[in-house]
């Protein structure tokens, strides 16, 4: 059985997070740019075995796609091209970046570091993951 890694992603940066082998943990994996995100997950793919991707879909509080969805309608389309051998799911993400700063304020993390976006997006990307896995039952 292969991890699961979640994409929070962004028109400049992009969150990651993944399981463990065994799929009981989300972790934080680490934030790219989005311009090296192809890379980057070519080169893990070569290191860790990843069935499925879950591409947080941003949407507005009526349940519709939001702004932002232009960026990723795209990038879901182009992940499926270039890794048609992966599981690609999309999962809702709204209130993710809201939950990660109470999370880092819950954390005690100091100010500066909760400006941190990349850190935000990495976290977000960690709670679509956890929300993910909670809806198919692990």
């Amino acid at each position: 059985m292969g991890r699961i890694l979640a994409i929070d992603y962004g028109s400049k940066r992009v969150g990651l997070a993944v399981t463990d082998s065994l799929r009981l943990i989300a972790t934080g994996l680490t934030t790219v740019h989005s311009k090296d995100l192809i890379a980057f997950l070519e080169d893990y793919f070569k290191k860790e075995v990843v069935d499925i991707i879950v591409v947080g879909e941003p949407k507005t509080l009526q349940n519709n796609k939001s702004d932002s969805a232009r960026f990723i309608d795209p990038f879901v389309t182009h992940l499926q091209r270039k890794f048609p051998e992966k599981k690609i799911e999309r999962y809702d993400e709204r209130f993710t970046s809201a939950i990660a700063h109470q999370t880092m304020l819950a954390g005690g993390l100091k100010k500066k570091d909760r400006q941190d976006k990349e850190m935000v997006d990495m976290i977000s990307a960690t709670i679509i993951l956890q929300s993910y896995m909670q809806s198919i039952g692990f």
